[in-house]
């Protein structure tokens, strides 16, 4: 078996993205592999979708997601649609199914470049997201950060995604918060066992939400998928906005924004944005150790 697969690193919205080559081989990329990855800047990433040959008939792949500290995430919808582009540029499709832990996701890239992913229904379940205690009502739970009588984030709305979230709702712009200093201890708080995802959701009118997230396992982030589709989810069940949002991702580079449909006829949330390849190169999935390739310019010169 050859040392190295071939890789693309990519973004979406500035969530960053690698996308690497597992498929005809047994093995899987190692935690310390990504977290080498993770530590050179030319690699650093949020989450690494590496596709592995399918394991259920009527799909075209197995997606295994590892966070830049290594461990495993349950989904992550910025990387569905890089791994969408990659694919189709690679065979001329527009349409595919992918199977991860979380279950299976149907995506498809449209003719201006966008990428729609069926990122399946929203569980509300306090034992399924999961919570440590129990909630009868998870629109609205209690959990805060700081004083009793003032608190800065409180009554989150928590919902599973194929991953955990934690939605605070704000009325101050989002990037007014010390997210960096309050997401490490809500993301390991004990109410959340698997850790979670945290949002903070800023309803700017009824039809749009600005967000900003800490990721679990990989911390401040550009982008993050499957926590749109949370604070959309949760926006329209507490009645703060329709079922079909436009949000503005705060922290996005460059600027961009992703269309949240939580569609009434089957309850499935679509998510649609762009995917952006940068590079590709060369990897260990053992080691982390790569090579980059040549730009097409330095070649033709």
């Amino acid at each position: 078996m050859a040392d190295t697969v071939e890789f693309a690193r990519m973004n979406g919205l500035g969530n960053k993205i690698l996308v690497v080559d597992m498929r005809g081989r047994k093995d899987k990329v190692a935690p310390a592999a990504a977290v080498a990855l993770n530590a050179d800047p030319a690699t650093q990433f949020d989450q690494i979708m590496a596709i592995h040959d399918p394991k259920a008939e009527g799909t075209d792949a197995f997606i295994d997601i590892l966070n830049s500290d290594g461990s495993t995430a349950q989904a992550c919808g910025n990387g569905t649609r890089c791994v969408v582009q990659a694919l189709a540029a690679e065979s001329g499709r527009k349409a595919f199914t992918f199977q991860t832990i979380a279950g299976i996701l149907n995506a498809v890239e449209h003719e201006d470049g966008t990428i729609s992913v069926d990122m399946g229904k929203p569980v509300f379940e306090w034992n399924k997201i999961p919570l440590a205690e129990e909630f009868h009502d998870t629109s609205r739970i209690e959990l805060q950060i700081g004083p009793i009588d003032g608190p800065i984030l409180h009554s989150p709305a928590v919902v599973s995604m194929g991953n955990p979230h934690a939605v605070f709702w704000v009325d101050k712009d989002v990037m007014s918060y010390d997210l960096g200093r309050f997401g490490p201890l809500l993301e390991n708080h004990p109410m959340f066992p698997e850790r979670a995802n945290i949002s903070l959701v800023q309803v700017t009118s009824p039809t749009s939400l600005r967000m900003r997230t800490w990721e679990r396992g990989a911390g401040l982030t550009l982008a993050c998928g499957s926590g749109a589709c949370a604070a959309a989810v949760s926006a329209a069940r507490t009645g703060r906005t329709g079922r079909k949002v436009t949000i503005e991702v705060a922290t996005a580079k460059p600027p961009g924004k992703l269309q949240i449909e939580w569609r009434e006829r089957d309850d499935h949330v679509v998510m649609t944005g762009p995917a952006e390849w940068e590079w590709s190169g060369t990897v260990d999935p053992a080691t982390g150790a790569f090579s980059r390739d040549a730009e097409p310019e330095a070649q033709a010169r």
